[in-house]
């Protein structure tokens, strides 16, 4: 009877997202279940707990260490160690893989900071001394990891699962349908909610001074992140040019101003903070429709999270005052 394998990927996600990426094809190519943490970002202990579930539902566990140690709990401790961590005590079979010259990763996907640096070294120590193997790219990455699970899985075979019309029970049927139905509102929440790490980030009322000129002398305009995200997110609802999101924002600042529109001219290292920002918090992502050659502009859509927080924002409350 043909089992599939599932296999929770953990590890920091921004920074990794190709080698990530690369993992998954390869466990795709092994007809393996890849499942991860960003489809149920832990964010509360009910997240956890929804986690902790999968992991316990996974045959193997893999985790890759790069150069950042990531998002923290209120101890102290990585999400990823935390789901390493927990794997070990529930004896799931895992393998580490860690990148081979840390000192090599661009400076923008390390840590800087010296506490977290050590934390990062020590986490290194302790995947070490489990079943370890080393990489440098993340096309060498997915050779890695589809070599070594090959070895564990012969060496480890796990339970795996089975199509329903092939189980032997009802209760297997079962379980197979609760597992369907856990990760389908698992994604679907994800959808709707933002990144885990952006609640550490400056967002909803707090304000922002972004600085702009107006025949030729510099002026400030105080402007909430509310309201920057309700008046760029509409143009975004079909995709916007860079270049039509900066003259968006120069009309709000103008009709605020009440100056007229063309002579008004947005800092441009104010509004790329205001591009940065809003992709932080989850709700904006760069389009990957292909284009002509000759349009050389970037263009910006809303995330599934984005959609819906520009939808409540731009919504018409309802009028409960009769």
């Amino acid at each position: 009877m043909d089992r599939r394998f599932q296999v929770f990927v953990s590890s920091t996600f921004r920074d990794l997202q190709d080698e990530r990426q690369q993992v998954i094809q390869a466990l795709l190519e092994l007809d393996c279940m890849p499942s991860g943490m960003e489809l149920f970002p832990a964010s509360d202990e009910s997240k956890w707990a929804l986690i902790t579930r999968v992991i316990d539902d996974c045959d193997y566990y893999l985790v890759i260490i790069g150069g950042r140690y990531g998002s923290v709990d209120a101890e102290g401790i990585s999400f990823t160690e935390r789901e390493c961590d927990y794997a070990a005590k529930q004896r799931i079979p895992a393998l580490a893989f860690l990148h081979r010259d840390p000192g090599a990763i661009p400076a923008g996907k390390t840590e800087l900071a010296p506490a977290a640096r050590e934390k990062l070294d020590a986490f290194r120590v302790k995947a070490e001394q489990r079943m370890c193997k080393y990489w440098r790219t993340p096309e060498e990455l997915g050779g890695v990891v589809s070599r070594s699970l090959v070895q564990l899985m012969r060496l480890q075979p796990g339970e795996g699962w089975v199509r329903a019309r092939f189980a032997s029970n009802a209760e297997e049927v079962q379980k197979l349908r609760s597992k369907i139905d856990d990760l389908t509102a698992s994604l679907e929440a994800a959808r709707t909610e933002p990144p885990e790490d952006a609640k550490t980030l400056a967002q909803g009322s707090q304000v922002f001074r972004l600085r702009w000129t107006f025949n030729h002398r510099e002026h400030v305009a105080k402007l909430s992140w509310d309201s920057i995200f309700a008046c760029l997110g509409p143009t975004m609802f079909d995709e916007a040019s860079e270049s039509d999101l900066e003259k968006t924002l120069e009309g709000k600042i103008a009709a605020e101003a009440a100056v007229e529109r063309w002579h008004v001219d947005v800092r441009d290292e104010d509004f790329q903070t205001v591009k940065v920002q809003l992709r932080a918090l989850g709700l904006i992502q760069k389009s990957v429709k292909k284009r002509s050659l000759k349009d050389t502009d970037t263009y910006w859509a809303l995330t599934p999270y984005g959609e819906h927080y520009a939808t409540v924002l731009k919504a018409i409350p309802s009028d409960t005052g009769g």
